[in-house]
């Protein structure tokens, strides 16, 4: 076998290791860290949102005590400037993303994998491409700025649809910034992170949001 396949292996079994510990350690949060938790995540968000003013926005709806809690759409989208959009995603059959335009709780339909999604006109893969604030969901980030997702990809075909100048921010828990994840060539990197107790952390390969108050991490 190649070297290179060797080491992609390698790399494949250090990814589902990681997510197994940082699943377990999600899942015994108890019910009050988890809300303590998405109402730090989700007041950064908010002022995030309310410097920078984004027209569009491409965010996630959080399932399974994901970061941000379940109501971090409508937090979002109350956040927004007038006559802007909050897109949320649509898993398509191949893993990829769809987006379709966020229009209140009353709109999200159960789907594939636990997840909910917008049942609106959806606007194609390419809908992400004109938001200038993306939020993904991932398990851990590192401190180049690369994710661990939960290994479909999604995510990363969509963040490369994504141009430079638009700002890419996960939220996670407290814990979940670590020094380095196993990384393979696909894995696309975001711009910052954000935790409950650290707030918005700006990577090193970075450029902090251009802004004339708030705070970044290390």
């Amino acid at each position: 076998m190649p070297e290179f396949a060797e080491g992609a292996e390698v790399t494949h079994d250090a990814k589902r290791a990681a997510r197994v510990t940082l699943l377990a350690r999600r899942r015994a949060y108890t019910v009050a860290e988890r809300e303590s938790a998405a109402e730090a995540v989700q007041a950064e968000l908010v002022a995030l949102v309310r410097r920078l003013r984004p027209t569009r926005v491409a965010a996630y709806a959080p399932v399974g005590g994901e970061p941000g809690g379940p109501g971090l759409p409508a937090v979002l989208a109350d956040a927004l400037p007038p006559g802007a959009e909050l897109l949320l995603p649509v898993l398509r059959h191949d893993l990829d993303l769809d987006w379709a335009p966020w229009a209140g709780a009353g709109a999200m339909v159960a789907a594939g994998r636990g997840i909910r999604e917008p049942d609106t006109p959806r606007r194609g893969v390419d809908g992400i491409v004109t938001a200038e604030l993306v939020v993904v969901p991932a398990l851990a980030v590192d401190r180049r700025g690369v994710r661990l997702g939960r290994g479909g990809g999604s995510y990363d075909r969509a963040l490369a649809r994504v141009p430079a100048t638009a700002f890419t921010v996960t939220p996670l828990y407290d814990g979940e910034l670590l020094d380095e994840v196993p990384a393979e060539p696909h894995d696309r990197p975001v711009r910052a992170a954000l935790t409950p107790s650290g707030g918005l952390h700006a990577l090193p390969t970075s450029v902090a949001p251009h802004t004339s108050a708030g705070r970044t991490g290390p």
